[in-house]
């Protein structure tokens, strides 16, 4: 049997959770497999610090998992970016050849343009790996524009690697469609596999820490618990507004726990700008590690994602989290395939509008659950995580991909 060593290419730093809880757990699952040979893992960092300071401890870290590592010091689009790319595209060209490289695996569409250029360069397999379009949601979310160089040179760059590549794992079976409607390609080996969560970790056993919710000033209170940005790909004043729709339902019974990096000045102005008190709303940064100890103090979770077309081919990690807690869910309609799930299987409530009155009716769906026998209804949407967001799923996707 052939060996498969494989060039891992994504977009992101090292110490990105997409790297920490996205990337890696594939590799360790591909690492695993019998026709593996040797895994080297490409990074973007924009931090010198990580290239200097955490380098011997990175490498030591992988190698662990048989991974080998080679970052880059990022730089962002424009000249200097392709200046970094040109001489990283020769670096890993000498790169693949020493180590006998024949397969590129690239994480979404950006590294793939990088991936395209590779492939063609030294013949080696293409597989595009959480396949979603990325230079129209960047177009939708306000970030480009439509005639800028950005959007047109990733937009190009997506056909071509898809026309190229052996093998496609998108994030939602409707990439299938969009690949026909807007590259004109119809892709011969196509997977799904959407974002798959740590079961262990967000275990069905972690229950409320009484002496948390007390340091943070959560008992008997109706929490919503939030992991993640605001801004960008991710609604903003909607989700205040949201908020100040549930305390004038609950009241002071209402409160959110926020998992983010944003400061509390920035938390502070947005409440001002939909006239809220800022005391209800909690934020903390934890290590992920620690999520699952915040996140089960929720009696809901809510995932505020942009509710533009190209959304509903995305896979937001924070819905299977939320899930293997039991957590119910309010989400935007036509999200990923989770809108569908949510609603279907009556796990949360589901956004018509961004608009007061679908806030209010919402929030009546929320209420009427946590009206139930709480165990019951854990169990229940933990299930959603065990059948729609398994690693089981990764693990017969990777070994359908790497069986030749």
């Amino acid at each position: 049997m052939t060996k498969n060593n494989i060039l891992v290419l994504t977009y992101w730093s090292y110490p990105d959770a997409l790297i920490q809880t996205y990337t890696l757990p594939y590799l360790r699952i591909i690492r695993q497999l019998d026709s593996m040979g040797s895994i080297t893992l490409v990074t973007l960092e924009k931090q010198k610090e990580t290239l200097q300071d955490q380098d011997n401890h990175i490498q030591s870290e992988l190698g662990k998992d048989q991974l080998a590592w080679k970052p880059f010091h990022y730089k962002p689009f424009g000249v200097r970016g392709l200046w970094m790319w040109l001489k990283a595209g020769i670096k890993l060209v000498w790169l693949i050849r020493k180590n006998k490289i024949n397969v590129i695996h690239c994480f979404c569409t950006p590294p793939g343009a990088i991936g395209y250029v590779l492939s063609k360069i030294t013949g080696c397999k293409l597989i595009l790996d959480s396949y979603e379009p990325h230079a129209e949601a960047m177009l939708e979310n306000g970030t480009w524009s439509r005639n800028g160089l950005a959007f047109k040179l990733l937009f190009a760059m997506e056909r071509l690697q898809t026309k190229r590549a052996n093998t496609i794992i998108a994030t939602t079976a409707g990439m299938f469609h969009y690949a026909q409607e807007k590259f004109g390609v119809t892709i011969s080996k196509f997977h799904v596999k959407p974002a798959c969560v740590d079961l262990a970790l967000f275990s069905a056993d972690i229950l409320r820490d009484k002496k948390l919710l007390d340091e943070l000033g959560l008992h008997d209170k109706i929490i919503c618990v939030y992991a993640g940005k605001l801004g960008g790909i991710y609604l903003r004043e909607e989700v205040f507004q949201f908020f100040k729709a549930a305390v004038e339902k609950w009241g002071d019974k209402f409160r959110v726990l926020m998992l983010t990096n944003h400061s509390r000045d920035e938390i502070e102005k947005d409440c001002a700008t939909v006239n809220l008190n800022p005391a209800i709303i909690i934020t903390r940064f934890v290590a992920h590690h620690e999520v699952p100890r915040y996140m089960v103090l929720g009696h809901f979770g809510i995932t505020p994602v942009k509710p533009v077309p190209t959304k509903k081919y995305c896979t937001p990690i924070k819905d299977g989290e939320y899930w293997a807690l039991g957590l119910p869910v309010v989400i935007p309609a036509n999200i990923s395939d989770d809108s569908d799930i949510i609603l279907r299987h009556e796990a949360g409530a589901v956004l018509t509008t961004l608009s007061k009155v679908e806030y209010e009716r919402a929030i009546a769906v929320l209420d009427n659950l946590l009206k139930q026998p709480e165990a019951q209804i854990r169990m229940r949407i933990r299930r959603l995580a065990e059948t729609y967001r398994n690693f089981q799923i990764a693990e017969q996707v990777y070994k359908t991909v790497y069986s030749n």
